[in-house]
């Protein structure tokens, strides 16, 4: 498969196509990856929307393939709602696509979505509108991700461990960044069916005396402390406050007080030495990153690899790549055999959400036209 799509330093330049027909169908069917067809070329949108940014692509179908035309990233709390952040978006590629696909930050059901990390009330029939009454449809952001998996090649992650991949096993993915995102890829005939979850918000277990310690520090701060609270952006700021709490050093004065993302500020103090609570605080992240990494996996029994996605991860590669992470990943007792057998990688192709929403808005173009 082909991994094509990446950043442009002119983004209204169109960009390569990526060869690839996302399906459920078997690929000796009609529709199949590298088939070429001779209608017209579309547009379409794919969007990733998070409690931070969102990201929207306008493509342009070729054949069965997808080639990214223009991509946009807006500050989502600058906007009232995502009809508004899509109208903006739609103005300014002055384009009307044949079909959108959003992956949005919460569960979907009925066409509409009440956002986790943002208070946006989505429904499918309002976007719709603003699309000239073309399909819009909705899915978990995680999904989108997932479905972009099938795009992806080999230069589009890193590997952190090779593991033994079973060609008929199913995969997983789970994303860091302003929450926890979690998804599975059920391993059907033809390929996958990416399907969306909420494991992000199960519920926390500390497996040491300092992990119990943080779930007691966090269960009087919020009641309920599920695994978002800690493996994500605010999950940083949250394990660095506990540990600078019980340090004889604060840390805080380390950090760099003009840095508007704090999350941020203190990872990057861990990666310049300056600030001992920061360098333990993304340890211990990268530890409980690594822990449910794995509960997932075994759930999901991800033989064929489990992939993590998000902004978070590419940017803490090297403590990734160091030993914690994949040292709890694997400590499932009596399953440590299948842990190290299942492939890591994690996603360093930005777009990964973004091609996954636009092939399933081209898939179902394609499927009503």
């Amino acid at each position: 498969m082909l991994a094509t799509v990446k950043g442009d330093s002119n983004p209204n330049r169109p960009g390569p196509y990526v060869n690839h027909w996302l399906t459920l169908l078997p690929r000796r069917s009609k529709i199949a990856v590298g088939e070429q067809s001779s209608g017209a070329r579309v547009n379409v949108i794919g969007a990733d929307i998070g409690g931070t940014h969102s990201r929207f692509g306008l493509f342009e179908t070729k054949g069965r393939g997808l080639g990214l035309v223009h991509t946009e990233t807006l500050p989502s709390a600058e906007y009232t709602c995502l009809d508004d952040a899509l109208a903006e978006f739609v103005k300014r590629v002055d384009v009307e696509p044949a079909a959108a696909a959003f992956g949005v930050p919460g569960p979907v059901r009925d066409g509409q979505s009440q956002t986790t990390n943002l208070p946006w009330r989505i429904d499918e029939r309002a976007l719709s509108s603003i699309l000239g009454g073309h399909p819009a449809i909705l899915l978990n952001d995680l999904e989108a991700q997932a479905w972009g998996i099938e795009w992806l090649g080999e230069d589009d992650w890193v590997e952190l461990q090779a593991g033994v991949p079973d060609p008929e096993g199913n995969r997983a993915i789970l994303a860091a960044g302003t929450g926890l995102g979690q998804a599975g890829l059920c391993r059907v005939q033809g390929g996958y069916r990416p399907f969306a979850t909420e494991g992000g918000h199960t519920d926390f277990a500390p497996a040491t005396r300092l992990e119990i310690d943080l779930l007691e520090n966090l269960a009087a701060r919020f009641g309920h402390v599920s695994w978002e609270r800690l493996v994500s952006g605010p999950g940083l700021e949250n394990l660095f406050d506990f540990l600078d709490e019980r340090s004889a050093i604060p840390g805080a004065a380390s950090l760099d007080t003009k840095e508007p993302d704090r999350a941020a500020a203190i990872a990057r103090a861990a990666e310049s030495r300056e600030c001992p609570v920061c360098i333990a605080a993304l340890d211990l992240f990268a530890r409980l990153f690594g822990a449910e990494a794995g509960n997932l996996a075994l759930k999901m029994m991800a033989t064929a690899g489990l992939y993590l996605g998000g902004g978070i991860a590419p940017k803490i590669l090297p403590k990734l790549q160091a030993g914690g992470f994949l040292e709890r990943f694997r400590a499932k007792g009596r399953f440590g055999d299948l842990m190290a057998s299942i492939p890591v990688r994690v996603i360093t192709n930005p777009h990964t959400a973004l091609l996954g929403a636009a092939g399933v808005a081209m898939r179902h173009h394609m499927e009503t036209d």
